[in-house]
């Protein structure tokens, strides 16, 4: 069956999208129910769904807004149902808003940042250049202050926040992140899922992720 993708205004959606939502999200590790869902939709301007057969397979809260005059896709609370296709839902998700964001930034370079729970949650950026942080790379300044910068959209508390190691410490309850668990989790390296060692989603700790959608490439993926 084909990928069917929607994005909408987050005002747009009706109660029994909630509930289909909250269903979804029940059956992975992180339960969001409908009234937190909902109340996330109102910090949010869009929201991608993605179905299949006419269920629904996964979805997106985001928007695209500048930061400081730099155009960016900030998404917020996302979940991708663990089907045998939830790669390719992810892939089909980011795709639209890719899309969008060209023709909201045409021939500019766009940042696209997300909170982040494990190694799976980089396959949002697979296409994307430059993902910070990575096990390869020194952070510079300049990439530690777009990690504060996001932690801030975000609504982390500076005190929570640690800039070297781009970790957001939680208060203990359940984080609002990019729920996603590829297909083949063993395909990442040890340093990258190292990465996630002393985040506790537990206690609602995220990893600050980011890539860069440079304009030539997001012509491409937005064609």
């Amino acid at each position: 069956m084909a990928i069917e993708v929607e994005t909408k205004d987050c005002t747009a959606l009706s109660d029994a999208e909630f509930e289909e939502m909250a269903d979804m999200c029940a059956e992975g590790p992180f339960a969001y129910e409908a009234g937190q869902l909902s109340k996330e939709a109102e910090n949010w301007v869009l929201v991608t769904q993605s179905y299949e057969g006419g269920k629904l397979k996964g979805f997106s809260f985001c928007t695209l807004e500048r930061i400081g005059g730099t155009p960016a896709v900030l998404v917020g609370l996302a979940s991708v149902k663990r089907s045998s296709k939830r790669d390719s839902i992810l892939r089909a998700i980011m795709l639209d808003q890719f899309r969008r964001a060209l023709m909201a930034f045409p021939d500019e370079d766009v940042l696209v940042g997300a909170k982040l729970v494990n190694a799976s949650g980089f396959d949002a950026f697979k296409s994307l250049s430059e993902p910070i942080p990575r096990p390869d790379h020194k952070a510079s300044g300049e990439e530690r202050a777009w990690g504060r910068r996001l932690a801030k959209r975000f609504g982390v508390p500076s005190l929570r926040y640690e800039d070297r190691a781009f970790i957001a410490r939680g208060d203990g309850t359940m984080a609002c992140v990019l729920d996603h668990e590829a297909l083949k989790p063993e395909k990442f390296s040890d340093d990258v899922v190292a990465q996630f060692n002393d985040v506790s989603s537990k206690n609602g700790d995220v990893l600050m992720g980011f890539a860069w959608a440079m304009a030539e490439e997001l012509e491409k993926l937005g064609s």
